[in-house]
């Protein structure tokens, strides 16, 4: 559920999202947002860990109430536990095969070059290719980032750092645009 949920977090945007990651567009968009990409894949592992959830607490109660050495309640336990193990089969087999990873089977239709998903469903290789990092939206994170002042610390000294850091903060700047216009 925390890596379905990070996914969903990581891929939200374009514009006021995270935005660090994209992942393939499997269904049409938003009914009320056109163009937008729906983690549906991600939603799907949510759910289907919900449920799980649910069935690891049948499993407790019946467990709890099976007194003495007969446990009448066995049927109904292991029915919940069969049923997450094909839940969990079945969500991380869609996970990876429409979301993380794409079959790397080519097809060649015409002039264009089509991938062949494991459901047989064909996709252009020049689009979804399962989960892309945003390599110009990361280094725009990471370079307008203050934590780097952690390091220039030791070479500044705490208080010029923490200076910088403020300035770099209130004027929009990077940090090393800010240590610069500091001196």
């Amino acid at each position: 559920m925390k890596v379905a949920n990070d996914i969903r977090l990581l891929s939200s945007g374009p514009r006021c999202g995270v935005g660090e990651i994209s992942i393939p567009a499997n269904e049409p968009g938003s009914s009320i947002m056109p163009g937008k990409v729906n983690p549906t894949q991600c939603e799907s592992i949510t759910m289907g860990c919900c449920q799980v959830m649910g069935n690891h607490t049948t499993v407790s109660v019946a467990g709890s109430n099976g007194h003495f050495e007969l446990n009448v309640f066995r049927p109904v336990m292991i029915n919940a536990v069969l049923q997450s193990i094909q839940i969990i089969g079945d969500a991380t087999m869609s996970l990876a095969a429409n979301c993380v990873e794409v079959s790397t089977e080519t097809h060649y239709l015409g002039n264009e070059r089509f991938g062949e998903r494991r459901d047989g469903s064909l996709y252009d290789r020049n689009g979804d290719q399962g989960i892309k990092a945003n390599k110009k939206e990361i280094s725009k994170y990471l370079n307008s980032s203050l934590m780097l002042v952690t390091a220039l610390s030791p070479h500044i000294g705490y208080d010029k750092a923490a200076k910088a850091a403020h300035h770099a903060h209130h004027h929009e700047l990077s940090l090393k645009e800010a240590v610069v216009q500091l001196g």
